[in-house]
């Protein structure tokens, strides 16, 4: 069985981070594994409080996953602050792990900032490169390329710039954009991958979910481009179900591929 790693922050109601991940790689077909960066309180009304792991603790849970069971592919979710993305930067370029999908969390769906300003240089600098595929959304892609994005064209200028300062994959995602829910890939050439719009207010940890339904597809073996197309099947179908949780932005289903057997 093909395995995946979480390197994230936590959700307590469990439809972002950490938890939406784990429920995600199983959904995908891969086993789940956990290193833990921050206890978030957190529901579908917003973020209350951050607790910051040490970056000796990350370690410490890191090489606990690594020196036994080796993932095939890792997720990197939430990481507020720099000293973190500093020792999860070492300890992939110790252990080397392949497919590695960077999510780069840094305002919540309620908008509460999740990174510090300093964190962001240092996650353009010295992660984000290590990346295979980078997920912003529209407003994380205007953090990292530097302008402003309204347009198609926006779009497209802010993944190149974004590709030439990491040399790493871009999939800008175009799901805050009201028109449309396409997203483009940028790999040194431009393709934009279709999206359908579902109307559905509840789609708190869908960045989440979707870079970890990416991270099993590459664990499995899927190249980048068919990964993000099924990632996308994936999320599509987990907001479609309708789940209605919360008295916010409630959580996906992300078990909607089980119901069969369960209502049998």
């Amino acid at each position: 069985m093909k395995k995946a790693l979480t390197i994230a922050g936590t959700d307590p109601t469990g439809g972002a981070g950490v938890q939406a991940d784990l429920k995600t790689f199983l959904a995908n077909g891969v086993y789940g594994m956990s290193a833990i960066t921050s206890v978030v309180s957190q529901n579908t009304m917003g973020v209350t409080a951050i607790c910051d792991m040490t970056p000796e603790f990350l370690e410490k849970q890191l090489d606990a996953v690594f020196t036994d069971i080796f993932p095939d592919a890792v997720k990197i979710g939430m990481v507020s602050n720099k000293d973190l993305i500093l020792k999860i930067a070492e300890k992939l370029e110790e252990y080397e792990p392949k497919n590695i999908v960077l999510d780069p969390v840094m305002v919540s769906t309620s908008g509460n900032k999740l990174i510090s300003e300093d964190a962001v240089n240092v996650l353009i600098s010295r992660l984000i490169p290590m990346a295979d595929v980078i997920t912003p959304n529209i407003d994380e892609g205007e953090i990292l390329s530097g302008i402003k994005i309204k347009t198609k064209d926006d779009m497209e200028e802010a993944a190149k710039i974004i590709f030439e300062k990491t040399k790493t994959v871009v999939l800008l995602k175009g799901g805050h954009r009201t028109e449309d829910a396409n997203d483009l890939i940028y790999d040194g050439k431009i393709r934009w991958i279709k999206g359908e719009r579902v109307s559905n207010k509840n789609s708190h940890g869908t960045g989440c979910t979707l870079s970890s339904a990416i991270a099993s597809n590459l664990a499995k073996g899927m190249n980048t481009q068919d990964s993000i197309i099924k990632a996308k099947e994936y999320v599509t179908g987990a907001l479609k179900d309708g789940l209605n949780l919360g008295k916010g932005s409630g959580p996906l289903n992300h078990g909607y591929v089980f119901k069969d057997y369960f209502e049998k």
